[in-house]
């Protein structure tokens, strides 16, 4: 990485953009481990993150924003995400705090990606954004988490 881009990349990097709500919580050669936490009507500047798996430890709703496009996510508590690398900023948009884990990958993609593409949040699973609503033969385990 050359010494602009990785001026660029420290100048968005989310724990120098947002240090009241992201920290690290393990960084080695090939992962860095953020956790993220904010409460209702709490925003974040402009930020990026590199291709990242997210796992949410409660229920949120949150609006991101990038390039003048909008997208609102509900994501419920105990959901993995795939995050592909993006820059966006966000508000919570909700009634309870976000709190998250972001599992950044530092390895770059082993097939280049399409200049074209501009993801914004989450990749969605087999569930829908909105979640799935728990059922009564779920354990307690299971709604504990979120998980259906």
């Amino acid at each position: 990485m050359d010494s602009e881009s990785t001026a660029a990349h420290t100048a968005l990097d989310p724990v120098v953009t947002d240090p009241g709500a992201y920290r690290v919580l393990l960084e080695n050669d090939r992962v860095r481990v953020l956790e993220f936490l904010d409460a209702p009507g709490d925003e974040t500047n402009p930020h990026e993150h590199p291709d990242s798996v997210m796992i949410t430890l409660s229920a949120y709703a949150r609006r991101l924003s990038s390039e003048g496009r909008e997208i609102d996510v509900e994501l419920p508590a105990g959901e993995t995400r795939w995050l592909p690398a993006q820059e966006h900023a966000g508000v919570n948009v909700g009634r309870t705090p976000t709190h998250a884990i972001f599992v950044e990958l530092k390895e770059s993609p082993a097939i280049p990606r399409d200049p074209s593409y501009h993801p914004l949040g989450p990749v969605a699973s087999n569930r829908p954004l909105t979640g799935t609503p728990l059922s009564d033969d779920s354990s307690d385990e299971e709604k504990a988490w979120g998980f259906a």
